[in-house]
């Protein structure tokens, strides 16, 4: 369960106090956006640990603070933090009544990941989604193969053709495409360059294979008019290169790792 699920499954029993970070200068633990909440001894989420998230519980517990409110910390002067940039905490109330909104707001901080495939890579990944910032968008062709269970992040959709959802994929969507299936694969590239020719909205197509089925889409795609700059916005063979493993988990770790090198977060 997400730390999220557990604030949301904890906050019908009691309010929670939210700690967020709003704005960051200089080296600092966690980016803006990042949260954590406080329910008396329990904490859900992390604003980087260290003395900052110390000070900025003991505040949240201490029920002297007038909420909302935003505090700033100087992480070098003030609390001996050897990173010694400043971080600006909003600290607010939430209750029950709050649940829903709060899940919405909290979502909208995640990267947008579109999963093609429900093969054992793709399952590997989605398990490695689940303690992820991500909103994963997992779509297959075939009926009945998801596992009946899936992370909360993760939304199914079953697309026959499978390329016809790409025309649905969030604004800013990293797209990782790995069906079960070459000539699906190809459609699917297809469908994302178009809609990236078209509207310039997907930072990151990502494909699995091997150079050489890399080559023979790169004529196939050449031949249904794709320029040689369009082909050079999709990364083929997918993932960071130099982990030699082939099994699902391990090629899963890889794909993650190079999504999460396309996202925003800039941590030093």
């Amino acid at each position: 369960m997400s730390d999220l699920d557990q604030l949301l499954d904890h906050l019908r029993a009691a309010p929670v106090v939210l700690v967020t970070v709003v704005r960051a200068e200089g080296s600092v633990p966690r980016e803006p956006g990042a949260w954590m909440a406080v329910q008396g001894g329990r904490l859900f989420g992390t604003i980087g640990g260290g003395r900052l998230e110390h000070e900025a519980i003991a505040l949240a517990n201490g029920g002297q603070l007038a909420l909302p409110r935003e505090q700033r910390f100087a992480l070098g002067p003030s609390l001996g933090q050897c990173c010694g940039g400043v971080v600006w905490l909003r600290f607010e109330a939430i209750d029950a009544s709050q649940s829903e909104a709060l899940r919405a707001r909290l979502a909208e901080a995640a990267t947008p990941v579109a999963l093609f495939g429900g093969g054992h890579v793709g399952r590997a990944l989605v398990r490695l989604a689940a303690e992820l910032p991500w909103r994963v968008h997992w779509i297959d062709s075939r009926d009945e193969v998801f596992p009946e269970s899936v992370p909360a992040n993760v939304r199914c959709e079953h697309s026959d053709p499978v390329q016809a959802a790409v025309a649905t994929l969030a604004p800013g969507s990293l797209v990782a495409v790995m069906s079960f299936s070459h000539a699906e694969d190809l459609d699917i590239m297809a469908a994302c360059l178009a809609r990236q020719r078209a509207q310039g909205d997907l930072p990151y197509i990502g494909l699995i294979g091997s150079a050489t089925k890399w080559a023979t889409f790169r004529k196939r795609l050449t031949a249904r008019g794709f320029t040689e700059a369009e082909l050079a916005q999709v990364v083929c063979p997918i993932g960071v290169p130099g982990i030699a493993g082939k099994q699902p988990a391990v090629v899963a770790l890889a794909v993650a790792a190079q999504l999460l090198q396309q996202g925003t977060d800039k941590r030093t």
